[in-house]
């Protein structure tokens, strides 16, 4: 690596795939981001430059060699990483780690797993290194891919497997298998192994009678509050069966509890009526959320909530190691739990493409005007929550805006222009969530707008305000 090339990695910040540190000091913590970086995506380790990417350097001698070498060889499974000495000025240099991603894995430093969120390092879940070990040793043993037990192809529905491989052969994502046998069928999907059918078989095609106590994870919640918090229902429902039924219900959900937007274009005379979010987003939402979810979680579920000024889409599980929420934003890596299941729903024509749901969502929300939406990892789910741009609390905006979305209105009149950290920094403790709820009530009233995504986004008052 030649320095014009670090230098060009430091001007481009810290990351999931880049490390500083300053020296070779830190080097304990540097081990448990490369760590981090081997079990997700690979990256850069850096001695010799700052927080800021400031480029510092440091006298490397033999002894320094050594020990990084010995932090390096507590990594498990053994991986060859040869450092590369940069040099800078005089007697300093920069130390370089570059790691290979994509790796079979999962790797432990000092028999602890790591993973990389962001620009930091954290010790991975227990339950995921666990799971991570196992998948990964036989990828035939995850949970999808695993028998279901004492099931035969007699409890699934062979009226939903046909009209799969129908709608498959008609959008040329299968060709005729001459049969419509279903056990023929299922294993042209990958979806018996050995005589046996897989729990993802269930998932896809079950009767509705297996899914209590057997697979209780197949549970779709929904509700539709009344204001903006969970305290009071206007309809409150739950459904077990198959994933295509699931995905079914949840739509019929929508269509019946989603307010209708009208405007009048000036160049027609009549009213136009759409629904206040793009139901093509929504129902991105929820294939993605089926496909991604992990059901070996048995107490799991999916959801769909609805408020007067937002709606969620909730999936059990957390992101794949490598993969960031300000990632999904944009172009990322495709990283599927479930394999089959997901295989499944592409040749349906439900999905398109592996790997773009989430920015398929940001496209068809802005297409519509909305404000794009926001991806959250909380408690052992992930959400991602819609906004209707057009949102009025009952009240005037003059007489309506809290004292904290008044503030934040003053730090954007005083800054211009800002990030989601200075304005956390400028009001001081308070909660990061609760500030971007209100930036995006701010949004939905056209008082603030948003520039850019992920980390370069940028705050400022919208124009005329």
């Amino acid at each position: 690596m030649t320095l014009d090339e670090v230098r060009g990695i430091a001007q481009g910040g810290e990351s999931p795939q880049v490390e500083f540190k300053r020296s070779t000091g830190q080097r304990s913590a540097a081990a448990q981001s490369v760590c981090g970086m081997l079990n997700g995506r690979g990256g850069h380790v850096l001695f010799g430059v700052t927080d800021n990417g400031d480029i510092v350097g440091q006298e490397v001698s033999d002894s320094t060699r050594q020990d990084i070498a010995r932090q390096l060889s507590q990594i498990e499974p053994q991986v060859v990483l040869d450092p590369e000495i940069v040099p800078i000025e005089g007697d300093r240099a920069v130390i370089v780690i570059s790691v290979p991603g994509d790796r079979t894995g999962p790797y432990t430093y000092d028999g602890r797993p790591y993973v990389r969120q962001g620009p930091t390092t954290r010790q991975m879940e227990q339950e995921t290194y666990e799971q991570r070990l196992v998948e990964n040793r036989d990828p035939r043993r995850r949970w999808e891919a695993r028998p279901a037990s004492n099931l035969g192809v007699g409890n699934l529905d062979a009226s939903e497997i046909t009209r799969t491989i129908s709608a498959a052969i008609d959008r040329g994502r299968m060709e005729e298998p001459g049969t419509r046998d279903p056990e023929d069928l299922l294993r042209g999907l990958g979806l018996m192994r050995e005589g046996q059918v897989l729990n993802a078989a269930v998932v896809l095609f079950g009767e509705d009678r297996l899914f209590m106590p057997d697979y209780p994870q197949c549970l779709l919640r929904m509700a539709r509050f009344r204001g903006t918090t969970k305290s009071e229902f206007e309809d409150n429902r739950q459904v077990r069966g198959n994933a295509f039924k699931l995905f079914q219900q949840a739509q019929q959900f929508l269509r019946e509890h989603l307010p209708i937007a009208s405007e009048v274009r000036p160049d027609e005379m009549e009213r136009e009526d759409a629904p206040l979010y793009p139901m093509e987003a929504l129902r991105e939402a929820l294939a993605n959320a089926l496909c991604h979810r992990d059901y070996g979680l048995q107490g799991g579920s999916f959801g769909v909530a609805i408020f007067d000024d937002r709606l969620e889409i909730t999936n059990t599980g957390t992101l794949p190691p490598g993969i960031t929420i300000e990632e999904l934003t944009e172009p990322h890596t495709s990283q599927i739990r479930n394999d089959l299941i997901a295989d499944t729903f592409y040749r349906r024509g439900i999905i398109e493409q592996w790997g773009r749901g989430t920015v398929k969502m940001v496209e068809l929300t802005e297409e519509a005007g909305l404000v794009p939406p926001e991806f959250e990892e909380r408690g052992g789910e992930i959400v991602v929550r819609f906004r209707p741009v057009h949102y009025v609390p009952p009240t005037r905006v003059e007489h309506d805006l809290s004292d904290l979305q008044r503030e934040i209105l003053k730090v954007l009149a005083k800054t211009g222009e800002t990030s989601l950290s200075d304005v956390l920094e400028a009001l001081d403790d308070v909660p990061r969530r609760t500030v971007q709820d209100n930036l995006q009530t701010l949004r939905s009233l056209d008082l603030v707008e948003l520039e850019g995504r992920g980390r370069g986004a940028q705050w400022r008052l919208a124009d005329g305000e």
